[in-house]
């Protein structure tokens, strides 16, 4: 039978110190894919409702071809297509992390761009009009009265989707990243203790995400109470 305190006693000064420095990398790549896929969301949602035929079937077409894709199938396109397709190109500045961080965002994108869409049409129109009514161009109608309300919300399946993201980042492993997961089999290969080291890496795992569902809940208490 596995003695996981006797494991953990004999190597867990090694093993911490070292999974804890992985974790930031899969924090970075977190954060750094979360803000691109927020931009990403915000134009393609706003490229959705557009009345332009042109710009909605443009947006539609890579909101439906991204969220349709695996993530996994993403990161591999993004990391390696590219390089592929230009030969000529100098790719030494696009690292592992860049196409983890690109392909992340991108993924993401396209689902928040689906969300951002349901928060800006949960409003009612007529608050469009009389911001047109008003003197207000569609731009400052759209960024002063029309976002700020729509952030509201979505923050709840947005920030539910930042902890989806977090976990999503050990797909980054398959592209050579040098994150918790490609740690901890590093470490599980060298002592031979894979079942230790994968329960160490749960334990941060939620340790990174607990955080953030507590926020969630709260937000959404609060948000429960305002209305």
């Amino acid at each position: 039978m596995l003695d996981l305190p006797e494991i953990y006693a004999e190597h867990i000064h090694r093993w911490l110190p070292e999974l804890l420095y992985y974790s930031l990398t899969t924090l970075k790549i977190g954060v750094f894919s979360f803000i691109l896929a927020i931009a990403v969301g915000v134009f393609f949602a706003l490229c959705r409702i557009s009345r332009n035929a042109f710009i909605r079937a443009f947006a539609v077409g890579y909101i439906e071809i991204a969220r349709g894709l695996p993530i996994v199938v993403m990161l591999y396109i993004v990391y390696f297509v590219p390089p592929q397709l230009f030969p000529g190109l100098d790719w030494s500045w696009f690292t592992d992390f860049s196409g983890a961080v690109l392909g992340l965002g991108l993924h993401g994108g396209a689902i928040l761009a689906e969300v951002f869409r349901s928060g800006i049409e949960a409003l009612h129109k007529g608050q469009r009009e009389a911001a047109l009514a008003l003197g207000m161009t569609p731009a400052k109608a759209m960024t002063y009265i029309i976002l700020p309300q729509a952030t509201r919300i979505v923050l709840p399946p947005v920030a539910n989707y930042a902890i989806g993201l977090l976990k999503d980042t050990s797909l980054c492993t398959l592209i050579g990243v040098n994150e918790i997961m490609n740690g901890a089999k590093s470490i599980a290969f060298a002592d031979y203790q894979p079942m230790a080291v994968f329960v160490l890496v749960a334990g941060i795992y939620f340790a990174m995400s607990y955080p953030l569902s507590l926020a969630v809940r709260a937000m959404e208490r609060r948000l429960s109470i305002s209305r």
